[in-house]
């Protein structure tokens, strides 16, 4: 018997490689090539569900029309809000997070509820049917009317979406999916990337929304072929410690809404609830105000977030003087430090510096300089902020405050919430005054720090 040729495959990029190396030529990525199997290809659309789909007519796009994408809600509102307004007939949506963080869960109660208005299946690759249940029970959730199939044959699923024709489907998990026209194994590249096209073709046919489950690495990438990412129309990560009781779910790719849309759960003897005030996680409860801490109005997607930014500033003793940054982009804070000390006559060099955003949350934007400058100098100066203060900022490198966008709906975040002081680039100073907020508009670096001192409540 013939010995089977067998290739190399990036995880990250898809590219395929003859021989393995440390380093991906394709995306410079370095121990990424996998062995798998060479196909030959001869029985790759065997199922006659799995046959190439007729061309489609050219047209002018200008004699398309625009039609608005009809939605159908979960009855989760933080779910739905995530996903732009609900689910789309015909979308492919992939989750992904850590084991044991709620996505089945999750996914559990939204066809619970779906299934009472819709036709649905949920294929389980990776819990038997009794398992199934028990989880339903347990939760509590009404789910009579929802199909369930335990299978990991690609062929027997797609013969079982042609017949029964469901409206929302979701595979849990894709990894576990494998395809009898390819050798290699399940969760292999080459078997992810081919369940995950033949059930994304289908969907698009068929008109059925699609819900794959992937799982993620050690690092918190979805495991596989990056591919995956560009197939699917929407990609979902949870967020968050198993350990802790809230989860967070991020859209980081959205063909029917917002990116970087956020939805805050807790999670209970009954599955995942939806948090409607978000900003009481992240903001910690002080009787009294302590140095180091910031409140600053982050973006998530269409949503402003309170989120209080911690610092702790203390005296090195090791020659290199440590920078660490958890929810916040490392790199960033050394250029903010060199910022302060170049513009501001604050030097850190011989500092440790830690910086953590309350509640676990990852802020992405760089509207939190201003928040992350504030809180190091009160640190270093063991001196509170004032009581009420919230601040939003992006800091340059010449020292200048650069506006942030959507800062109305920041200012209105913040007064709701009951702040009185903010503080904020010029250029987003409201026309109108807002009631029961004092704002104070800087444009660099120094002049911020020199206007907090003036604020009453902070004592010298």
């Amino acid at each position: 018997m013939a010995k089977q040729k067998t290739n190399y495959t990036c995880t990250e990029c898809g590219g395929v490689q003859s021989k393995w190396a440390g380093q991906c030529p394709s995306c410079q990525q370095w121990n990424t090539l996998v062995e798998t199997l060479v196909e030959d290809g001869g029985n790759r659309y065997s199922n006659k569900y799995q046959g190439l789909a007729q061309a489609s007519p050219v047209l002018n796009l200008a004699d398309i029309e625009a039609q608005d994408i009809p939605r159908f809600g979960t009855d989760i509102e933080e779910f739905d809000r995530v996903l732009g307004g609900g689910l789309v007939p015909g979308g492919v949506v992939l989750i992904g997070g850590d084991p044991g963080i709620g996505k089945s869960t999750l996914l559990l109660q939204a066809l619970s509820n779906l299934s009472k208005i819709k036709k649905v299946l949920y294929v389980s690759g990776e819990e038997s049917g009794a398992q199934i249940a028990l989880r339903a029970k347990r939760l509590a959730v009404d789910a009579k009317k929802l199909s369930l199939q335990a299978e990991i044959q690609l062929e027997k699923v797609l013969n079982t979406l042609a017949e029964h024709k469901p409206q929302v489907v979701v595979i849990d998990s894709i990894q576990t999916m494998y395809s009898d026209a390819l050798s290699s194994a399940p969760g292999s590249v080459a078997q992810v990337r081919e369940c995950a096209a033949q059930l994304t073709r289908l969907a698009k046919t068929m008109n059925v929304t699609m819900i794959l489950v992937g799982h993620v690495t050690k690092e918190g990438a979805l495991a596989g072929p990056r591919v995956l990412e560009h197939i699917v129309d929407t990609v979902l990560y949870f967020e968050g410690d198993t350990h802790s009781s809230f989860r967070l779910v991020r859209a980081i790719k959205n063909r029917f809404g917002a990116v970087n849309e956020l939805g805050v759960f807790a999670m209970t003897e009954r599955g995942l609830k939806g948090v409607s005030n978000p900003s009481a996680l992240f903001l910690s409860q002080h009787d009294a105000q302590v140095p180091g801490s910031c409140v600053m109005v982050t973006q998530e997607g269409t949503r402003p977030l309170l989120v209080e930014i911690q610092a702790l500033v203390d005296t090195s003793h090791a020659p290199n003087a440590k920078r660490l940054s958890v929810g916040l982009e490392q790199n960033r804070l050394a250029m903010l430090l060199a910022v302060l000390h170049r513009h501001a006559g604050v030097a850190a060099f011989d500092q440790d510096v830690f910086i953590n955003a309350v509640g676990g949350v990852k802020i992405t934007e760089p509207a939190a300089d201003l928040a992350v400058l504030l809180a190091i100098n009160s640190s270093m100066r063991n001196k509170p902020l004032p009581r009420g203060l919230v601040v939003f900022g992006e800091v340059g490198l010449a020292g200048e405050i650069r506006p942030a966008p959507r800062g109305q709906e920041r200012l209105r975040e913040a007064a709701k919430l009951g702040f009185s002081i903010a503080m904020i680039p010029k250029s987003n100073a409201p026309k109108q005054k807002i009631e029961g907020l004092q704002i104070i508009a800087v444009d660099r670096i120094d002049e911020a720090l020199n206007k907090i001192r003036d604020v009453d409540g902070l004592v010298d």
